[in-house]
């Protein structure tokens, strides 16, 4: 799950640097999976915290009238009609949720005054001279009217192929456009209007109905719009459209379902509950599989599929993830099989199996030539073991294994200011080969590398040496032993291996009929445990680092419990709540799996995924208040108390 948390991280990173300078290389939508799901995983990554929307710099700011928060989401019918029950509306209104780039207009007493862009949903960037110039822009509405009016900045599908083919998308190419300094190609663009709101004045519409009628009657364009009274009649729609989309002239993601009645107090919120974003199923795409590269993170090797360039989700489409060796030989591969290709919220799309016969006529078995799997590894020459799951390089000392582990340690124990520039420096010029060499580093080694002064050597040898007590799941999840994490080792713990001796002792055998763990895995932690024990040892040495001892039964009162968290909480940040769980003998799951015993939600009527399966499996979902409720009647001993009391 690191890994995956630092993949999104620096994916995040990259495509919000394109997106500041109007070249994004993915769609909003895509970003924003990307940016809810490292915040589902970790709540208070650095990333989260640092990172705007699209501020612009060199464009002056400006309050929004309307705040341009987001809209939940449902991405299949369940969720949608969960929502649906929640709101009760008499009657709905329907529109094309728009792939393009959100834009608040402003007037005053009917005149417009400014246009900005959605920055972070409170504050946007002044770019009124570049919509001026742009299609379906009104300067002179009602008089009487002053407030503003939300709208969507698109590029039509046929201007996108006479003129700006070269981006991915239509979304990007209006993206990049509508923030150019000197406003060259905003005539290509078109706006879009579907919501306004009257400043002081919350009675100023009757409703969304006649909310869309007075925005036509000013020469808006707007989004085509349905009304429906059942909820099953839009998903009925939502599949109609879904099935017509590729021949409209613009691109689309979606249905914007709507409460017809207008509750501004609603529209005021973060993410407004009278309104949800009703997405399409994932497109597929079928095409044929050129060839085969293997992508090394740490000791593990991923096949990724290049496939021929197909449009997918908005997007042209070159490579799928392929997941490992199991796959290939599961769904007989080879290079020139024609493939289905879909994208799931994915960083990159994925090969779910072959196409269906006749899909393409080019699937012709005589081309077919065999998918060859790595044997060797690059680095170090150790020949590769394949677990069928796993395609990876055993060898403990395998100098990339080893500078994963020591990444891996250091991201563990959340060790500030040693970064991956700093460790790669270290790593590289040989001062520090394994994780116990961390805690013999002097400042004056450290200073003048990577930019570091004194002041920044002090700090980064202050956070490696202070004193950590960590849990055994904890301490042995930061060896990066292949295939397994924390939470496998938690696994172990409440299994009763619950000090070091005692895991080391285990056999093959005897991990094995842990539950969840599995004979590979339990190989793995075997003979991780045996390859790493002069290096754990050299740690535990080093007087830094030490082990927990075990919670007795009287101080694990959750022993047995796991709890997944998922929104957010009003108390605490997700992490405190997942450590108090952890300190009284509990599990943290980031998943909603059949053997979850609480799904932590402050919306337990949500149709979210992770409580669609909750309910489905019979878990039960309890709110922050029950949880603070079934954790503070725990009085263990004063320890626990004054664990908690910080926590909270």
């Amino acid at each position: 799950m690191n890994e995956r948390i630092e993949k999104l991280a620096g994916l995040i990173e990259k495509y919000q640097a394109s997106y500041y300078t109007g070249e994004g290389e993915i769609p909003d939508e895509e970003f924003d999976l990307l940016w809810d799901e490292l915040k589902s995983l970790s709540p208070d990554h650095p990333v989260l915290q640092k990172v705007g929307r699209d501020n612009i710099d060199g464009f002056p700011k400006a309050k929004h009238i309307i705040p341009m928060g987001s809209q939940e989401k449902a991405q299949n019918h369940e969720e949608f009609l969960a929502w649906a029950k929640k709101v009760n509306a008499h009657s709905y209104i329907v529109q094309h949720k728009l792939d393009g780039a959100s834009l608040g207009l402003q007037y005053e007493k009917g005149r417009l005054k400014t246009a900005l862009t959605r920055g972070d949903g409170i504050t946007g960037d002044d770019i009124t001279n570049n919509v001026r110039r742009m299609s379906g822009v009104i300067e002179k509405i009602a008089a009487d009217f002053t407030g503003g009016v939300r709208c969507e900045v698109i590029m039509t599908r046929e201007i996108w192929q006479e003129k700006y083919s070269d981006k991915a998308n239509c979304r990007n190419a209006a993206n990049g456009l509508m923030r150019r300094k000197d406003g060259n190609g905003c005539e290509d663009l078109t706006v879009i209007s579907y919501d306004a709101a009257f400043l002081g004045d919350d009675d100023y519409f009757k409703n969304e109905t006649d909310k869309l009628s007075w925005l036509k009657k000013q020469g808006f364009n707007i989004s085509e719009t349905r009304e429906f009274k059942e909820p099953a009649e839009i998903v009925k729609y939502r599949d109609e459209v879904s099935s017509k989309r590729s021949s409209l002239d613009y691109d689309i993601d979606g249905l914007v379902v709507k409460d017809i009645i207008t509750d501004m107090t609603d529209l005021r919120r973060a993410r407004p509950e009278r309104q949800i974003a009703f997405k399409f199923d994932p497109e597929i795409a079928y095409s044929t599989l050129l060839e085969v590269e293997w992508s090394e993170t740490g000791a593990t090797y991923t096949p990724i599929g290049i496939i021929e360039p197909v449009r997918l989700s908005g997007t042209t489409v070159k490579r799928a993830n392929l997941n490992n060796p199991d796959m290939i030989r599961s769904l007989g591969l080879k290079i020139g099989s024609v493939v289905k290709v879909v994208k799931r919220g994915e960083i990159i799309p994925k090969i779910e199996g072959l196409a269906p016969d006749g899909i393409l006529k080019e699937n012709d078995p005589a081309l077919f030539k065999e998918i060859e799997l790595p044997l060797i590894c690059e680095t170090c020459g150790s020949t590769l073991n394949d677990s069928g799951t796993r395609l990876f390089c055993p060898n403990q000392a395998c100098p990339k294994k080893v500078h994963h582990r020591l990444e891996k340690w250091v991201y563990t124990l959340d060790i500030r200011e040693l970064g991956d520039k700093l460790l790669k420096q270290l790593f590289d010029t040989g001062r520090v080969k394994s994780i116990a060499d961390l805690y013999s580093l002097k400042e004056a080694e450290i200073t003048g590398l990577d930019r570091m002064g004194e002041l920044s050597a002090a700090k980064v040898i202050r956070n490696i040496m202070t004193k950590r007590e960590l849990s055994l799941s904890m301490f042995l999840a930061g060896f990066d032993l292949e295939g397994v994490g924390e939470l496998i080792f938690e696994k172990a713990v409440i299994a009763g291996f619950d000090t070091l001796d005692k895991i080391r002792k285990a056999s093959i055998e005897d991990l094995s009929k842990v539950h969840g763990l599995g004979d590979i895995t339990a190989e793995n932690i075997y003979q991780g445990l045996i390859d790493l024990k002069p290096e754990m040892d050299a740690v535990l040495e080093t007087g830094i680092i030490s082990i927990k001892p075990p919670l007795g039964m009287e101080d694990s009162p959750l022993k047995g419990l796991s709890f997944c968290f998922t929104g957010e909480l009003k108390t605490m940040k997700r992490n405190k709540a997942g450590e108090l769980v952890k300190s009284l003998g509990g599990i943290v799951r980031t998943a909603v799996a059949k053997d979850l015993s609480y799904l932590v939600t402050n919306d337990t009527e949500t149709g979210s995924a992770k409580n669609s399966k909750a309910i489905s499996l019979g878990i039960k979902i309890i709110n922050e208040d029950e949880f603070i409720n079934l954790v503070s009647v725990i009085k263990v001993n004063n320890k626990t108390d004054n664990i908690q009391r910080e926590l909270f």
